[in-house]
């Protein structure tokens, strides 16, 4: 005889879920969202906005101005979102989404952080029939010349980007790299693409394809990369595999509580 008044309870905490969403997303000037906003937009009437705002007020995850009666996100939020975020390893949650995609490209798959003017190897999955790659996990490599680093910079701004310069360019195969303004231009077709490409500017015969990594600031933390030989992954294959790494990339991002991943449908 209790069930319906379960099915009550969840139905309201989804509701009150809905308008603490509803507050989140378009509350960002800082003055918050009127009643009469909130209930039009959300198809239900006032009196029950005020009901399942109530408790959400009472949790502190809701605050109402006394003068203008907006509503707007309450400090409770931030304790949730601090508790949330030191609790994150971005190794840890990224393990499944990498484990995931190298199974689904049969390529290795690195995730790395980023150090300037390096990136550093903090994750590797590799299928174990093909030819091993001769990255490492705690290995360190130049971001100016590897398709991670690339991603990473991509998001980041002149200062970066003036740092990576600064430490130097040189060559480690024909294909890399080395002037600034031919890195710059390639930084704007990742930042159009979504992901970056080594074309075995790093190793000889090896193509790597990278996405960035986000966090709850929106900022490129790390990034992950799919590589392979180039007789495998070819300029084709690439295009294949570029989207499958951007959508694993913000998969991290939307854990790691990025906006960026909601503004793509994660």
């Amino acid at each position: 005889m209790t069930a319906p008044a379960h099915r009550n309870q969840s139905s309201s905490l989804r509701r009150a879920l809905t308008v603490l969403e509803y507050v989140r997303d378009h509350a960002g000037t800082g003055r918050g969202m009127s009643l009469t906003r909130i209930a039009d937009d959300l198809g239900i009437n006032k009196s029950t906005v005020l009901r399942l705002a109530t408790p959400l007020m009472e949790a502190d995850l809701l605050v109402r101005d006394r003068e203008t009666g907006w509503f707007r996100l309450g400090h409770g939020t931030l304790r949730l979102g601090q508790a949330y975020l030191s609790s994150l390893d971005m190794r840890t949650v990224a393990a499944e989404p990498l484990r995931l995609l190298q199974q689904a490209v049969g390529e290795t798959c690195h995730l790395v952080v980023y150090e300037p003017p390096d990136v550093v190897y903090i994750d590797k999955v590799e299928n174990e029939t093909n030819v091993r790659m001769a990255s490492r996990v705690g290995s360190r490599v130049p971001a100016y010349r590897t398709a991670v680093g690339k991603a990473i910079l991509a998001w980041l701004g002149e200062e970066a980007f003036r740092i990576v310069v600064a430490a130097g360019m040189p060559p480690v195969t024909e294909h890399t790299c080395t002037d600034p303004e031919r890195l710059r231009a390639e930084l704007g077709r990742v930042r159009r693409l979504g992901y970056a490409i080594d074309d075995r500017e790093n190793e000889c015969e090896v193509r790597c394809v990278a996405a960035p990594v986000f966090d709850h600031t929106d900022q490129a933390i790390g990034a992950l990369s799919v590589s392979g030989l180039t007789t495998r992954m070819t300029p084709a294959r690439v295009r294949e595999v570029g989207p499958m790494v951007v959508r694993a990339g913000l998969e991290i991002s939307h854990v790691l509580g990025s906006s960026r991943a909601r503004d793509n449908g994660h």
